[in-house]
């Protein structure tokens, strides 16, 4: 079964501390100036369910999780955040963001802890079945990134993880971001943040010309 694209859904991605919310409230003021509904959501979470594994997943009180744990309990929210949340609200025609998606399990879960993409893919098939029809990578370099997030206050569990992890995680996307040009779209997100959000826009205004 291959995944069907959404042509109003957009994804954000990016290790710590690279600017997603910035740009998400960005996407979401352009859109909405031309008058349709948009829905701002988040991985993990997104529902009430889904926000409760998304407490489990970074608590950093909570028993450390396995790799495999941490892949089923990603995707166990996000069963429930695309059926909730992502397919009601495409289906009456919204146009959906989400700070995060599939790719982000690929990346952290995948590249991160070492588990196998193609388990990654078959849970993909399986549970999710959609992809986005514009994903946008905000890259930033790890220590740049790592010192943007921790300045926020307390890590969560991932946040804390060491910067090696990070590195894969970053290495990942990227990888991923070459492989899937057609609906990625890669932006450095080291420069200030009104210019990250400016060509992501930019990027969004392109998408729905192409549409019209």
């Amino acid at each position: 079964m291959s995944l069907q694209v959404q042509p109003r859904l957009i994804t954000l991605e990016g290790g710590e501390g690279a600017g997603k919310s910035t740009v998400l409230a960005a996407l979401r003021d352009a859109l909405e100036a031309t008058g349709v509904e948009v829905v701002c959501t988040r991985e993990p979470g997104g529902t009430p369910l889904a926000e409760q594994i998304r407490g489990l997943l970074l608590d950093p009180h909570h028993e450390p999780a396995t790799p495999e744990a941490e892949l089923l309990l990603v995707f166990a929210g996000r069963a429930q955040h695309v059926r909730e949340t992502l397919l009601p609200a495409l289906r009456r025609g919204a146009w959906v963001i989400s700070d995060r998606f599939t790719d982000a399990s690929y990346a952290y879960q995948g590249e991160g802890r070492g588990l196998d993409p193609a388990f990654i893919a078959e849970l993909e098939r399986r549970v999710v079945g959609i992809e986005p029809a514009l994903t946008l990578l905000l890259d930033v370099p790890v220590a740049i990134g790592l010192q943007r997030a921790r300045g926020r206050g307390a890590a969560d569990r991932i946040e804390a993880e060491r910067e090696d992890f990070f590195e894969r995680v970053r290495a990942g996307y990227r990888a991923r971001a070459q492989a899937q040009a057609h609906r990625f779209h890669v932006i450095d997100a080291s420069q200030p943040a009104d210019a990250v959000a400016a060509q992501a826009v930019a990027r969004l205004r392109l998408l729905i010309e192409a549409q019209s």
